[in-house]
């Protein structure tokens, strides 16, 4: 059987990282924005160093993006000319509660999502909206501590009803949190977390996660009161960690990291905290900082369908000295077997089906690919074109996999969506010359440029694959 009749072809953005227009029309500062390009922005990102405010000496791309906020209707007019079935994109919290703890949300924010989504229902393009991508007000980074502070669960549920009831009828499947696994490894971008000298950093990041989590639950359950019709679902940074060798300490290492990344999609998906998590709890003094109802609500309140990121796989060594490289944020070693892009993530389109079985043998419910692309740098000729084959051959030999996985592993699929169809700020390194698009936009990495789009190659091939539902890869 081929993908299903009503298979959600697509791509996938950020808010953060094409909107820009972050002083616009009301909205706050963001974690994201003080995020900045250069050699600094790991150190950001991972909380290690303090940056909460601008400064003259460092760029910060996600406060122009590609300016989606004044091309938002030629952007989604090029992706309706690609025949996309669905748009998934995501919203800034400060753009609809500029501070995050006020009680009445910004009309301008409301009304410039709204006019996003009636835009893509022009086109019959169904959005897929993911709630939080990373962005978090910066208010409530200084003011609360970011997500380990238990007052992040109402703030996130006034986000949520507000609009759950504003786009009512426009939006039906959603997503709580971009890749919630990230918050182990990026504690600011992920959850707004800087760890302070003296404070227990497992603890902090699980205290964190607990919030996440409970706050994932009541967004599912205020979504299915407010329209039985919505769909919600978790996503996950995803990619099955290989063993290097079949030594058994490489093999029980890579278990216990696979562990690690299902964890939080155990509790979303499953309703209760894995028995291997809390023997691990057990052994680092932790208590599950649980109150009221937080139980019930996880286990009441699961979620209807399973969403991740799929760039590569990851390998794993028991000797420290072998995990030498860094894929989509996550430690790897060398896999011998595998090439690497330009900037050395790992390519594994059988690992992509093997992810895909994998997650749908976990959980036995319908999964969405909500971004897999490649990030590289693009040749404008002289006539205008841009030949990026290399974009293609990726794409083709990942859809193959999934086709697989569909057609011979029997795995319940929604949907896919490619990260990115347009040119975007990329989110690992901070540069628009990692480029993912179909569409390009005329911008470097210092935001200069016309910020005009144009097709690349790969624009009519995947326009030709949704045409035909998967079955014309040439």
């Amino acid at each position: 059987m081929s993908f299903r009749s009503d298979f959600l072809w697509g791509g996938a953005t950020a808010a953060n990282q094409c909107e820009g227009a972050f002083d616009l029309d009301g909205r706050g500062l963001a974690n994201v924005d003080v995020i900045p390009w250069g050699e600094d922005r790991w150190m950001v990102v991972t909380g290690e160093k303090k940056m909460f405010e601008f400064d003259e000496t460092h760029i910060y791309p996600a406060t122009h993006g590609i300016d989606f906020y004044h091309h938002y209707k030629e952007d989604i007019a090029l992706f309706a000319e690609m025949g996309f079935k669905v748009y998934r994109m995501s919203l800034a919290w400060s753009r609809i509660f500029p501070n995050g703890d006020e009680a009445e949300p910004n009309e301008a924010g409301l009304s410039f999502y709204e006019d996003v989504f009636r835009e893509c229902h022009k086109y019959r393009i169904e959005p897929l909206v993911t709630i939080t991508h990373f962005d978090i007000p910066m208010h409530l980074v200084q003011a609360y501590g970011g997500w380990r502070n238990r007052a992040m669960i109402d703030f996130y549920k006034n986000l949520t009803r507000t609009i759950f009831e504003r786009y009512q009828g426009l939006v039906h499947y959603w997503l709580t949190f971009n890749e919630i696994n990230v918050l182990l490894h990026a504690p600011f971008m992920g959850a707004g977390i800087c760890v302070e000298e003296g404070e227990d950093r497992f603890k902090v990041l699980y205290t964190a996660a607990h919030h996440e989590l409970v706050a994932s639950a009541w967004a599912t359950k205020i979504a299915h009161e407010v329209d039985p019709e919505n769909k919600v679902g978790c996503m996950m940074n995803a990619g099955t960690f290989y063993p290097q060798s079949c030594n058994p300490k490489d093999v029980l290492l890579a278990q216990q990291k696979n562990r690690e990344n299902y964890f939080f999609v155990d509790v979303q998906s499953r309703g209760y905290y894995p028995s291997y998590v809390l023997k691990e709890f057990e052994r680092h003094g932790f208590e599950i900082p649980s109150q009221d109802d937080d139980l019930r609500i996880l286990r009441e309140h699961t979620v209807d369908f399973v969403s991740f990121s799929y760039y590569s796989t990851k390998t794993v060594s028991a000797d420290p000295s072998k995990m030498t490289g860094t894929n989509n944020l996550m430690s790897t070693a060398e896999n011998p077997y595998l090439k690497t892009t330009e900037w050395g993530w790992i390519v594994d389109p059988l690992g992509f089906r093997i992810t895909l079985n994998e997650i749908y043998d976990r959980y036995q419910k319908p999964l969405f690919v909500v971004e897999n692309g490649l990030g590289a740098k693009d040749e404008v000729r002289e006539d205008g074109t841009i030949e990026d084959d290399y974009r293609i051959d990726y794409l083709r030999d990942h859809i193959k996999a999934m086709k697989d996985a569909v057609e011979i592993d029997g795995v319940d699929l929604l949907g896919y969506t490619t990260w990115g169809p347009i040119d975007l700020v990329s989110a690992s390194s901070g540069e628009m010359s990692k480029r993912y698009g179909f569409i390009y936009v005329d911008c470097d990495d210092f935001g200069n440029g016309s910020y005009a789009r144009s097709r690349k190659k790969s624009f009519t091939w995947y326009k030709n694959v949704i045409q035909s539902n998967g079955e014309n890869l040439d």
